[in-house]
């Protein structure tokens, strides 16, 4: 078979596995931890979540990631690496019940890439300016096989254990190979800009309802002040600050969507202090105050039985 014919077949199979794994609609925990797939016959609201590092692949329908003001589209031709924690809106733009959605995410730990990179012939190296945190490549055939082997051992789970591990290496040997690749592995690469980044993107997520004093952050990954705002921004598109904000911001929407948080609780319990700046910045951010903002989303979300 030629390249497309493969691509072809790899895309059925795959299709056929998210339908047999995710036979409803919604997001279907696996029982390979790292392994998440999802299915939708409808297009979805805008939501936001944090993205781990991970790869997103879509075998029907596409989606879009939006990270600040830059927006990113894949489809069954092309996926989603995210390479460290960023937030990000994900709406499904492709979906019907004649053809749903399908699509799956594998996160990944960056010391695999990392061990990964010290065996491949080409020598890992740290570039001057680190890169985006999140790109899209193009899908090819290999990258899509190792998939779909992954997929079938969810019908032998007693392999999982033993197998699973050696097809995830694979799945990364292959997004590693691809275009898009360099930029992937200089997360991994320990004194890297990226990796450094990286710390410090993870010390934001763990501490987001703290104050953020940017000085101290960037002497814990060993960087000047203004070195460390210039390759934030390059990796995030955001500054130190907006992130920590739109971190703080999705948390309290998700607490007052999922979890029926008053605002002005929810304000606190991610870092505010004054329920007035909460509801500015929050208008600032989604155009609606949050009780108005929530009481629609949630009745949109009831209507449309849409997710992100």
């Amino acid at each position: 078979m030629n390249e497309s014919q493969r691509m072809e077949q790899a895309l059925q199979q795959l299709a056929l596995l998210i339908r047999r794994h995710a036979p409803s609609n919604g997001i279907h925990q696996t029982v390979v931890p790292s392994l998440t797939l999802m299915y939708a016959t409808h297009l979805s609201e805008p939501l936001e979540s944090v993205y781990k590092p991970s790869i997103c692949v879509v075998a029907q329908g596409a989606k879009k990631a939006t990270l600040a003001d830059e927006s990113y589209r894949y489809d069954p031709s092309s996926y989603l690496v995210t390479s460290v924690e960023l937030p990000i809106i994900g709406k499904i733009v492709e979906a019907s019940p004649e053809i749903p959605y399908l699509s799956l995410k594998l996160r990944f730990d960056a010391d695999v890439i990392l061990d990964i990179v010290k065996e491949m012939n080409d020598p890992a190296f740290a570039p001057e300016e680190a890169g985006p945190g999140i790109t899209v490549s193009r899908t090819t055939p290999e990258l899509l096989e190792a998939i779909v082997r992954l997929m079938r051992l969810l019908d032998t789970p007693r392999d999982i254990q033993i197998v699973a591990p050696l097809v995830i290496r694979e799945i990364l040997y292959r997004v590693l190979q691809g275009e898009q690749g360099a930029l992937i592995q200089q997360f991994a690469i320990i004194g890297s800009h990226a990796h450094s980044i990286a710390q410090a993107v993870q010390l934001i997520n763990r501490q987001y309802n703290r104050p953020l004093v940017i000085e101290q952050l960037a002497k814990s990954v060993n960087m000047s002040t203004s070195a460390f705002h210039k390759h934030f921004k390059r990796v995030t598109a955001m500054s130190p600050l907006q992130y920590q904000k739109t971190v703080r911001l999705q948390e309290a929407r998700r607490l007052m969507l999922t979890e029926t948080v008053q605002a002005t609780e929810a304000a606190y319990r991610v870092g505010y202090e004054s329920p007035s700046q909460f509801s500015r910045e929050y208008a600032r951010m989604y155009g609606r105050p949050p009780v108005l903002d929530v009481q629609e989303l949630r009745d949109s979300l009831a209507g449309s039985n849409g997710f992100g």
